[in-house]
Parts: C-alpha cells; sequence; structure tokens
C-alpha cells in the first residue's frame, strides 16, 4: 500500500502531475495531465523543427530537432505540444512511436527519432527479373502507403 503521506507528485514514465490530498484548484492539475494525456494517445506530429512554428494551432505536437533555438531550446528531441497556455514539452521515452504527418511514416525513439528508409530497388544485373522487379517495388511501395517506410 502507498503511504499517503510520501507519495510522488509526477507520474513515473511521463512526469504527468498527479493530485494530492486537500490540494486547492485540483483542476489545473486534471486539466494539465488531460491536455499532455490528449497529445500523447495516437500521437501524430506536424513534423520536425529546430524553431518553433509561428503560427501553431492548439492540439498540434511537433518533434523538437537537435540544436533547438528560441522557445524549443534546450528541448531538443521532446514532443512540443501547443495549447492555450503555449509550449508544453514532453520528453520521449525509449521505444515511443508518433506518426509524423509531413514525412507519412512512423517515427520510431531509440536515442534520436528516426524513420525507415526504403530498401535501394535492385537494379542493373546480368539476368534482370522483370516480375520480380515490379513486385519488389510493388511491396516497397505498399510498406510507404501504410506509413512503415519514408
Amino acid at each position: 500500500m502507498t503511504d499517503p503521506t510520501n507519495f510522488a507528485s509526477k507520474t513515473a514514465r511521463f512526469n504527468l502531475p498527479l493530485l494530492h490530498a486537500g490540494q486547492a484548484q485540483k483542476e489545473v492539475t486534471v486539466n494539465e495531465s488531460l491536455l499532455l494525456l490528449d497529445a500523447l494517445a495516437h500521437t501524430a506530429v506536424e513534423g520536425e523543427t529546430a524553431t518553433p512554428p509561428e503560427t501553431p494551432e492548439n492540439g498540434q505536437v511537433w518533434l523538437v530537432a537537435t540544436d533547438a533555438t528560441d522557445a524549443f531550446g534546450g528541448h531538443d528531441h521532446s514532443l512540443a505540444i501547443w495549447s492555450e497556455g503555449g509550449w508544453r514539452f514532453l520528453p520521449p521515452r525509449e521505444g515511443m512511436r508518433v506518426f509524423d504527418r509531413e514525412q507519412r511514416c512512423f517515427r520510431l525513439f531509440a536515442d534520436i527519432w528516426g524513420g525507415f528508409d526504403p530498401p535501394a530497388l535492385p537494379t542493373g544485373g546480368s539476368t534482370i527479373d522483370v516480375e520480380a522487379r515490379a513486385f519488389i517495388a510493388d511491396l516497397v511501395q505498399s510498406l510507404r502507403d501504410c506509413g512503415l517506410l519514408r
């Protein structure tokens, strides 16, 4: 059982704020947590940038690129979430996956945000199998269409 006099003020994985017994203005803490959870659930990002967009819309999420500047400075690789209250930043966790709307593919965090580049299509050779090459090209395109490759 959790000791009621000594418990965390934030969640372990994403540092979401937790309520405390007798806390005044609980709606502030709850709303902050809901805003962050809204950004994390089935996360789709607009793209990756080192500088904040000039006119972000409420609910938009961006990946903060390396060597970020301005409001993004010091938040490299984080998820930047825009709301009426300004920018909120969530550091990624190893294995976190998001859908990048700009690249039209999934991105995976493993020390950096990576994408999945398509394999090189076959060229040249002394024996050319046209049907096999067409199949490989179709397979790569199908993987792009479902967001697994850039």
